[in-house]
């Protein structure tokens, strides 16, 4: 992620529709999140995570996608993905997904990705289905978004 990336992480982090969905559940400031900015490395070695901006044909930065929770000794991440609601739907999350398929394998040489995924959220599940992932378990009351617990369903892929 790049400074001018600022605004769209601030939009994505402050949206509360998706809150229910991580584990944020207050906003962020301006500040806080330059901070982050400012201190990530860019090397999920270091950091354990690595978020990347997905970007249309046009350039323009539609959402983001990241590997957390990364475990060197077990060659496993966790996978999260938000594309933008004018964007969603057209693709552009599935050519994001397997690129970050592509550099797990080929450059952090993963063994596992998973992904804890909404049983309400058809899109995103058919999204990890389509990139290969398997539905492996259910988590029951795993979510809470305030008044309702919700199962999620946890999403595997191995290479």
């Amino acid at each position: 992620m790049e400074p001018e990336d600022l605004e769209l992480l601030y939009q994505i982090e402050n949206n509360p529709a998706l809150w229910k969905v991580g584990v944020t559940n207050v906003p962020y400031s301006r500040y806080l999140l330059r901070d982050y900015l400012a201190r990530a490395t860019g090397d999920i070695f270091t950091d354990r995570q690595v978020r990347l901006v997905v970007e249309n044909e046009e350039g323009t930065a539609i959402g983001l996608i990241d590997m957390m929770n990364y475990e060197p000794q077990h060659h496993r991440a966790e996978v999260g993905i938000v594309i933008r609601e004018p964007y969603r739907c057209q693709g552009l999350g599935t050519a994001a997904l397997e690129q970050l398929k592509e550099y797990a394998r080929e450059i952090i040489h993963i063994h596992q990705l998973f992904a804890y995924v909404d049983t309400a959220n058809e899109e995103s599940l058919r999204l990890f289905q389509k990139a290969g992932f398997q539905r492996t378990a259910i988590l029951n009351d795993w979510l809470f978004d305030g008044q309702d617990y919700h199962p999620v369903c946890l999403m595997q892929l191995f290479f």
